[in-house]
């Protein structure tokens, strides 16, 4: 008899498994970090010394730390993450607005807008016929 044991381990294509796995829970683990350190400076209701009393605790004890973190903000970190995306959208939106040149009002608006200078006569007939053709183009 065969006094030798296999173990699943000594397989290549399971060992190389177990690699990955743990390359991906590694890279997994520094991503939250790194997210968790974001979210405390982006956190405006929350001092100074409790953003650095946090960051010390996540860096001198990482995973305690981060795990703790996760348990007690965790989920206000999803709201804070949300309104930052709503505040870059609406920053987006308003640079798009002014690049274009259109302050946001519809063309119906501006038509009116135009009818009445045409009706106080600061806009003569010519001028009001090439405004409304440069809007509706």
């Amino acid at each position: 008899m065969d006094a030798s044991v296999y173990l699943a381990y000594d397989y290549p294509v399971l060992g190389a498994f177990w690699t990955v796995m743990w390359i991906f829970l590694w890279v997994m683990w520094l991503i939250l970090l790194f997210r968790i350190i974001v979210d405390l400076f982006r956190d405006h209701e929350m001092n100074g010394w409790l953003k650095a009393a946090w960051l010390l605790f996540v860096c001198i004890i990482p995973f305690l730390g981060v795990l703790v973190y996760v348990i007690a903000r965790g989920k206000d970190m999803g709201k804070r993450e949300i309104a930052h995306a709503q505040e870059q959208q609406q920053a987006f939106n308003a640079y798009v607005r002014e690049a274009a040149g259109t302050s946001g009002k519809s063309t119906t608006e501006e038509l009116a807008r135009l009818s009445e200078l045409k009706a106080k006569g600061d806009l003569s007939e010519a001028e009001f016929q090439q405004a409304k053709q440069k809007l509706l183009a």
